[in-house]
């Protein structure tokens, strides 16, 4: 395959498997109505918005059936309060989202076990993505735990970052929770994988496709196992599709 054609082909992906997301601080209702503009664009519709709990419903109503909402849940911190996270967890539901992607205690994770059975049961029925923060955790035994607690717990999904802190995704954060997925019996065909944090262009997005394809397997990378956390993106995303000029720093593949 050409290399137009092949960043092309990942471009599709990418939008596809897109969680569009906006969760600054001040965002308001009009930043959330913008969003969801920008999730159904010509190129077509991104996988879902992620936004804060409170913008949740406002979400719903301004988006058609196939674009999901998620909502954050114990977020950016990562607190071991258990009650806080369920209440997340619970509003999100009661506006009517489809996803949930809370923050795993991974200063403590002696707590996380507790928490994350709690919040999965506050959101029964929605999709779990458990946010590990591997670029706090950094030692491959801590992630490695991190990964089997979040398994243990249910989580549908298992997602590298809040993409808040000083290191968000890397490819080999990526590996080790891929792996984590595919050495587990009863998650190997079942549980996805969510890289976000720091993927600002379709070249940085392919590099966790042909992660994905090559751990899970190509049938993996779909919106149900995969899915990239981010909010630049989709500028590159279209203008790969629509053939527009690109910074120089996105233009390789």
């Amino acid at each position: 395959m050409a290399a137009d054609d092949t960043l092309q082909a990942t471009a599709r992906i990418a939008l596809a498997c897109l969680d569009l997301t906006s969760l600054n601080h001040t965002d308001t209702p009009a930043d959330i109505e913008r969003l969801c503009q920008r999730a159904q664009g010509p190129c077509g519709a991104t996988a879902a918005v992620c936004v804060w709990p409170r913008f949740a419903a406002l979400a719903r109503s301004l988006l058609p059936p196939h674009v999901a909402v998620a909502a954050v849940a114990n977020f950016p911190a990562g607190g071991s309060e258990a009650e806080r996270a369920v209440r997340d967890a619970a509003a999100i539901a009661d506006a009517g989202a489809q996803e949930v992607d809370v923050v795993l205690p991974y200063r403590d994770l002696g707590a996380a076990p507790k928490l994350l059975a709690a919040v999965r049961r506050a959101c029964d029925g929605l999709t779990l993505k458990v946010i590990l923060e591997t670029g706090e955790l950094q030692a491959d035994a801590r992630i490695d735990l991190a990964c089997r607690i979040a398994l243990d717990a249910g989580a549908d999904f298992l997602k590298t970052s809040t993409g808040k802190t000083p290191v968000s995704a890397t490819p080999a954060a990526a590996r080790r929770l891929l792996q984590a997925i595919a050495a587990d019996p009863s998650a190997r065909s079942r549980v996805g994988f969510k890289a976000a944090g720091g993927i600002r262009s379709v070249a940085d997005a392919g590099i966790y496709v042909a992660l994905v394809s090559e751990t899970l397997g190509a049938a993996a990378v779909h919106p149900r196992r995969f899915r990239i956390g981010a909010s630049g993106l989709l500028d590159d995303i279209e203008a790969v599709l629509a053939g527009r000029p690109r910074p120089a720093g996105h233009a390789a593949y």
